[in-house]
C-alpha cells in the first residue's frame, strides 16, 4: 500500500541523509522526497511517499522517532488528506501538434508557461494519477522532458503536524 509520511524535523545539516540512511539501511524505497522549510525556519517539512504494508511503515514511523532530529511524525494516508505534485513537461509542438497539445493542456487544466518555435512547457498539478494520465494523453514521441516534483501532503480539516 501506498503511503504519505509526513516529518516535522529540526532544519540542520545531515537531518535529511539521516532519515534517507534509515530507508536504505532496512532496503524501503522513497517513491518521492520532498522538503522544505516551514513557517519556523527552525524546522524543515519532508513528505515521504513510500510503499510497503501497514507494518513496515509502522516500523518506519517507530525507526523515524528515534532519530534525534525528527519532532513529529505523522501517516498522512492513515486519514482524509491532500496531496498534490507540480510536473513540467517540455514537449515538441510545431505543426497540427501544436494546437493538439494547447488542447490537451486545457482539458487537464495545465499552464503553457514556455513557448518556443518548435517547444512548449506545460506546468501541471495535481495528484500522481493526474500526472500519469497527462503523460497517456499525449504522444511520447513528443515528450522532450519531464520534471516532477515528487508529492506533498497536508490533512485535512483539523489535523494538522505542528510542535
Amino acid at each position: 500500500m501506498r503511503h504519505i509520511i509526513s516529518i516535522l524535523i529540526e532544519n540542520e545539516s545531515g537531518a535529511l541523509s539521516r532519515v534517507s540512511g534509515l530507508f536504505s539501511a532496512r532496503g524501503y524505497n522513497i517513491e518521492s522526497l520532498t522538503v522544505a522549510p516551514t513557517e519556523d525556519p527552525s524546522l524543515s517539512r519532508m513528505t515521504i511517499v513510500s510503499i510497503g504494508s501497514d507494518d513496515i511503515i509502522e516500523q518506519i514511523t517507530k525507526q523515524l522517532n528515534k532519530l534525534i532530529d525528527i519532532v513529529k511524525v505523522v501517516d498522512l494516508s492513515e486519514a482524509a488528506h491532500i496531496e498534490r505534485e507540480l510536473m513540467l513537461v517540455k514537449v515538441r509542438a510545431t505543426g497540427k501538434d501544436r494546437e493538439e497539445m494547447k488542447r490537451v493542456a486545457d482539458i487537464f487544466r495545465g499552464r503553457i508557461i514556455d513557448v518556443t518555435e518548435s517547444t512548449y512547457v506545460v506546468e501541471l498539478t495535481g495528484n500522481t494519477a493526474k500526472m500519469g494520465a497527462f503523460l497517456d494523453a499525449i504522444d511520447r514521441s513528443l515528450i522532450l522532458e519531464t520534471v516532477r516534483t515528487g508529492t506533498c501532503g497536508i490533512g485535512r480539516g483539523d489535523r494538522i503536524l505542528k510542535v
